[in-house]
């Protein structure tokens, strides 16, 4: 089946609360469809980088079959929080002014517990490769960044991912290392796996998904931090990053299986 992604665009209308988890402060916000979303802030700690994170990452999850909240795109007007009595927030706000990055919100979903729920290999090997490919730093025990919602576990927050575009220059040499951090992933000792899911997604994500999500990037957001360069040369770099990455799988693969041999 093809990959035809609609991400659709709504304004934020109303601010209901912040989530204070880590420097980014999103919140859960109303749009004017009705719904309550995640908002991620382009005004936030990493900036757009950020949100061009939880946006391939989150699309790539999705092709891989794996469960992800609706992405929206979500306008912030110039006026809105204005009446915001925290000033941190108000600040917040200001800064994010424009097109900023949303996940749908599940109501009465819970944060994933290792200790509590088994998830099965095949499932836990496809969510560890997945983070092996985006070099995603965090899913951790102490912060798993996946929810429970009616009995099925859904992925959150993937704006850790893709490191290489803080430093950007070597990013060929990055494409190509093994993800060292997957010894601390929350899925590591049950990701028995690993081969079965390096076959299933290298079959899956093809170029043409991989291109039709990069292709989704705002050019505002790609240009945000470097406006002398063209966005379609930055959109170029992360096509070019996530298919050497699925091309070198079998070294990352190694990597994940060899540090979950130090653990069991």
């Amino acid at each position: 089946m093809s990959y035809s992604p609609e991400i659709r665009t709504v304004n934020v209308t109303r601010y209901v609360t912040p989530l204070r988890e880590g420097g980014s402060l999103p919140a859960i916000a109303e749009a004017d469809d009705g719904f309550l979303y995640v908002l991620k802030f382009r005004g936030a700690g990493q900036g757009v980088k950020a949100l061009i994170a939880e946006l391939i990452g989150g699309e790539i999850a999705r092709v891989a079959g794996l469960k992800m909240p609706e992405i929206v795109f979500a306008v912030i007007d110039a006026s809105f929080g204005r009446t915001e009595p925290d000033e941190e927030i108000q600040d917040l706000l200001k800064a994010s002014t424009g097109l900023n990055l949303a996940v749908h919100y599940l109501s009465g979903a819970i944060t994933f517990d290792p200790a509590v729920t088994r998830i099965d290999p095949l499932l836990a090997s496809k969510i560890v490769w997945l983070d092996c490919l985006l070099t995603n730093v965090d899913r951790t025990p102490r912060n798993t960044n996946m929810l429970m919602w009616h009995k099925e576990l859904w992925l959150i927050d993937h704006g850790a991912s893709l490191y290489f575009h803080h430093t950007w220059n070597n990013w060929q040499e990055q494409s190509q290392r093994p993800f060292v951090q997957v010894k601390d992933h929350v899925l590591l000792p049950q990701a028995s796996e690993m081969e079965a899911a390096d076959a299933i997604f290298r079959a899956a994500l093809t170029e043409a998904p991989i291109r039709t999500i990069v292709n989704l990037i705002p050019d505002e957001w790609l240009i945000r931090d470097n406006p002398d360069e063209a966005a379609a040369d930055r959109r170029e770099v992360y096509f070019r990053f996530l298919v050497n990455r699925i091309q070198q799988s079998p070294q990352f693969v190694k990597a994940a299986q060899d540090a979950r041999e130090h653990l069991i």
